[in-house]
């Protein structure tokens, strides 16, 4: 989501102090816990005052931005050991939940092989060890196994690490990888040769996740980002030559575009991709020409996007142009510009096309209908197709690893709220599908002691907003059960009905799992996020509040025992909610929440500020200065009851910066009536995914459901199956 703060336009005094004085006047600015058992940390009010559009908006907590600050790191940790004094009594069944979320995963375990280029990939995990490892075999699963990378060993000296991309050259020998050991998303490229074991000396810092390999194994692409953390350029590195020299291939000088490079399946291009959040154009280049010219396919469109997929001599293309939901053309290879396509698939109005993947004979297209995804699979050259068929109503199906072009197998994942994650082959010819791995979830799991369904609340203007439940069948229904309902409903992107084994610690306590669907995402197709951002983003939070008022109504929930949760932009639904109806709540939980809308979207330097005007709006035109303020969270505290609150924060997050939890928080003591729980939690070594290591994960999703159960009184252990 979204990363920090914007561009003030200062047209008055400040309040009480000058911008410019902050941070030399912020001294013994958090008082920490002291004598008085469970006394909650005090941050000193510097209030700081922004004029825009005549409106005058009093920041107290601004100076909680200077990270080098001391008194900055004083009062996080302050919160943190307040957090820790008020959560001590949970300790032990946070350890309970912990060791049943890591008794029902298989701690040695490997994942399902695919083929590229020759040999076979895979992960594997080894119990007691926080990372994977990453290996390959060549020709063969019975042939030995290469470790790659044991991330484990890469990670002995550092808190937070994290490998992304990982690529190897097409001649099988090298492999190019990035490493991020702070969590702030900037990543080291290193160049391993995997038949010596050595790195490489050709380590390029400061970049961004995006590489990819010329077919001559001795060209590499890669991006780096601007101040803002825009991926701005795009590099060709040639192996055994200074980094420093470098080519610059392309400088993206819009604020609102993005630079990625990525490689058709064919392996025949590589692709430039310009894009910003409703605009693409793209730019090709044959792999076998690395020092050759990215060629424009088509010139960007404001709102239009495009995207290519290679198969022989046509390119097949997923477009918005005169398409909401997207529709699928074609091209010739040779000439692919818009003027040059042809219509495979036309739009339909109730049916989203989300992404088409290319094979040697086939196109498999994946869509959404009344927010369930489908999969249809078309013979480009019979001209036959079909859906793939799946045993439940309900469900989430993903394309897998599919690295071969010249098959007719598709690999695909599987799963549902009850079923666990499943991988299949499946043969696009003879519609034949073979079960490859079931995640095992040990402990006796038995899904049919499980059952989830799909109800609809009404939102204030008519609209129905479906809700998904997953509970056990014998939790008494329509009796006030405790809910945990979540919420997103940013970006287009769908909450999906996914498996985990950790919920089992919820469900088998008696506690329904919800998501409420709100607009915003994308799971009724495009108009379902364009109805819930810009000038619309209130009905994210008014269709919240209508499931959260439709499950209690309907005898699902009691506003006792309702919980709220969300992260990132989930988080701000969080926030929005527990200013406008903190009533209906016992618990409101906000991971990473985007909180400070207002401040982070007025200050263009801040990470994905400006990318992201066309999501929230830029606050600097009037009608969207006044809409953001009318919701922001920050800027809407009031002296209100607030229900039991946990927040978190993680200090090195780009995404959402530190300073929006911890400024909305200290906002919070200061404003708030009532006796509800206010608790902040900042991970002071991690990114915006929180913890890197999977133990250590577990750990951060134990305390959460700890304290919620906790709260609800219900800290007993789960039901006996």
């Amino acid at each position: 989501m979204k990363r920090d703060r914007a561009r003030f336009t200062v047209a008055g005094a400040a309040v009480g102090l000058a911008a410019g004085a902050v941070a030399a006047l912020v001294v013994l600015a958090v008082t920490a816990p002291g004598a008085l058992a469970g006394e909650p940390p005090v941050a000193r009010k510097i209030p700081v005052a922004d004029t825009l559009f005549g409106d005058v908006r009093v920041d107290d907590y601004r100076w909680m931005r200077e990270r080098s600050d001391p008194e900055v790191t004083a009062y996080l940790e302050a919160e943190n050991e307040y957090t820790a004094a008020m959560t001590a009594h949970i300790g032990e069944l946070t350890e309970t939940v912990y060791h049943e979320m890591v008794g029902r995963i298989k701690e040695t375990d490997l994942s399902v092989p695919y083929l590229d280029n020759g040999f076979f990939y895979y992960s594997r995990t080894e119990e007691g060890k926080q990372y994977r490892i990453f290996c390959r075999k060549e020709g063969s699963l019975d042939a030995e196994e290469v470790v790659l990378l044991d991330q484990n060993e890469l990670a002995e000296e550092h808190d937070y690490f994290e490998v992304w991309a990982k690529e190897v050259s097409p001649d099988n020998r090298l492999l190019a990888y990035s490493v991020d050991d702070t969590g702030s998303e900037t990543f080291t490229l290193y160049i391993k040769d995997l038949v010596t074991g050595e790195l490489l000396p050709d380590v390029i810092p400061e970049i961004d996740h995006a590489l990819e390999w010329a077919n001559d194994s001795s060209t590499l692409f890669y991006t780096t980002m601007d101040e803002t953390r825009r991926s701005d350029k795009l590099w060709r590195h040639t192996l055994g030559t200074d980094p420093s020299g470098d080519v610059l291939v392309h400088h993206e000088t819009d604020p609102g575009f993005g630079v990625w490079i990525s490689r058709t399946r064919s392996d025949h291009y590589l692709v430039m991709d310009v894009g910003s959040w409703d605009t693409e154009e793209q730019y090709l280049l044959s792999a076998d020409d690395p020092s050759g010219t990215f060629d424009l396919v088509h010139p960007r469109e404001d709102g239009i996007e495009y995207y290519l997929s290679h198969r022989g001599d046509e390119f097949y293309i997923r477009t918005n142009d005169g398409a909401k939901n997207y529709k699928v053309m074609k091209a010739p290879v040779d000439a692919p510009s818009k003027d040059n396509w042809t219509e495979v698939i036309p739009h339909r109005d109730g049916v989203k096309i989300e992404r088409i993947e290319t094979f040697e004979h086939h196109l498999v297209v994946a869509e959404r209908e009344k927010g369930q995804r489908c999969m249809r699979v078309m013979n480009l050259d019979t001209g036959d197709e079909h859906y793939v068929e799946f045993p439940e109503p309900v469900y989430a199906v993903y394309p897998s690893e599919n690295r071969e072009y010249e098959t007719a197998t598709m690999r695909f994942s599987y799963m549902s709220h009850v079923t666990p994650t499943s991988v299949y082959d499946y043969d696009m010819d003879t519609r034949d599908r073979k079960l490859l791995k079931q995640r095992e979830v040990l402990g006796g799991y038995d899904p049919a002691l499980y059952a989830s369904e799909r109800l609809f609340a009404t939102a204030p203007d008519g609209t129905e907003v479906p809700i998904s439940i997953l509970y056990r069948r014998d939790t008494k229904r329509n009796e006030g059960n405790p809910v945990y309902l979540m919420g997103y409903g940013a970006y287009g992107t769908s909450m999906d009905p996914w498996f985990s084994s950790n919920r089992l610690s919820l469900l088998d306590r008696g506690v329904v799992y919800a998501t409420a669907h709100v607009r915003g995402g994308g799971e009724m197709g495009e108009k379902w996020w364009e109805d819930g951002s810009m000038l619309s983003k209130m009905n994210t939070f008014t269709d919240f509040i209508a499931c959260s008022e439709h499950l209690i109504d309907e005898g699902h929930a009691t506003p006792d025992g309702l919980v709220a949760t969300g992260g990132s932009a989930g988080g701000l639904v969080m926030g929005a909610i527990a200013n406008m109806r903190p009533d209906l709540y016992r618990i409101i939980i906000a991971d990473v929440p985007f909180v400070d809308v207002l401040n982070t979207m007025l200050d263009a330097s801040i990470p994905l500020t400006v990318g992201e005007y066309d999501e929230w709006g830029n606050p600097n035109e009037e009608e969207y200065y006044f809409y953001m303020k009318s919701y922001s969270p920050y800027d809407n505290v009031g002296a209100l009851d607030y229900p039991d609150m946990l927040i978190t924060a993680s200090l090195n997050d780009p995404r959402v910066q530190y300073w929006e939890p911890a400024k909305w928080a200290a906002r919070l003591r200061a404003t708030k009536t009532g006796d509800g729980l206010l608790l902040l939690k900042t991970n002071m070594g991690a990114g915006h995914g929180g913890a890197s290591g999977r133990y250590e994960r577990y750990r951060e999703w134990a305390f959460e459901y700890a304290f919620m159960l906790d709260r609800l009184g219900l800290g007993s252990d789960a039901t006996e199956e």
